[in-house]
């Protein structure tokens, strides 16, 4: 988590501003007579995907300025079953009781990304196709989405608008065309040596792409049939990816029949359940 670090530690001391808005009434009002160190533990209610254990831990670290303890009893992205003893805690009960629910939230939610990225990337660990996540991420949460992806196993496709090029179907319109799309964009990027990818829809706009020399081309909401037609006329001339209504059921079938390099879901980040926790008084 270190390459987030700054950016993590905003998004989390926002996150307890917003659910503490200044104070915990009921805490409060039964931790002024008594607020003894407790000790807590986190069990998990689910099999799943452990994600998230640094920033469960900075929740605490913030609001007890580091006066507390802390012991794991699984590693992130470790597979955890049902019951599981996850985390112990020992702090002050007023900071467990303020910060309980951020810090589950954010296990819960992380756990859920990198359980669903493991599955998918578990489905195709004997294939030569990869998984990649998209965009398709909670505004101010890509950064912790896409790190629970790799934690799963899975690939993360580019961040941000400026991390990679990617000509969209609207790119195509607003240019003219796929030939004068990849042209222009090879124009304005020289020098910079950056792939460029390209997203078709049809078995002719892919034979376009790959007349206009594009790097890696995106098979976009294409039938299996489709696509396996595209990536034969394509062959080595440039990566292929395939997007678009892929599950975790369709996922294995769509990689075996067409052979594409890649396949990008975004149901890795915006479709996910998260895994359930609880955090008990011992």
């Amino acid at each position: 988590m270190k390459i987030f670090d700054e950016q993590v530690i905003s998004l989390v001391s926002d996150a307890l501003a917003e659910d503490i808005k200044g104070s915990d009434i009921t805490t409060d009002a039964i931790a002024s007579k008594c607020n003894p160190q407790i000790e807590c533990e986190v069990i998990t209610k689910e099999d799943g995907v452990v994600c998230g254990l640094t920033i469960f831990s900075l929740v605490f670290n913030i609001l007890s300025k580091n006066n507390f303890e802390i012991s794991y009893f699984a590693e992130e992205g470790e597979k955890i079953t049902k019951f599981q003893k996850i985390i112990s805690i020992k702090a002050k009960s007023d900071v467990v009781l303020y910060g309980e629910r951020t810090a589950l939230n954010f296990l819960q939610f992380l756990s859920g990304i990198a359980t669903v990225s493991n599955i998918a990337a578990n489905e195709l660990s004997d294939l030569k196709t990869k998984v990649l996540d998209t965009r398709k991420t909670l505004p101010g949460l890509r950064a912790i989405q896409k790190y629970a992806v790799n934690v799963g196993g899975a690939n993360n496709h580019r961040f941000n608008l400026s991390s990679g090029i990617l000509i969209k179907d609207n790119h195509i319109k607003l240019a003219g065309g796929i030939k004068q799309a990849l042209e222009t964009v090879r124009s304005y990027n020289a020098g910079f040596n950056q792939k460029i990818e390209i997203e078709v829809s049809s078995i002719e706009q892919a034979v376009e792409a790959l007349e206009g020399r594009a790097d890696i081309i995106m098979l976009d909401n294409m039938s299996i049939a489709e696509m396996q037609r595209a990536v034969k006329i394509i062959g080595k001339n440039a990566v292929t990816e395939a997007s678009g209504n892929i599950t975790i059921k369709n996922l294995r079938k769509i990689a075996e029949e067409t052979k594409v390099d890649y396949i990008s879901m975004g149901s890795l980040t915006n479709a996910v359940k998260p895994i359930d926790y609880s955090l008990n008084f011992i």
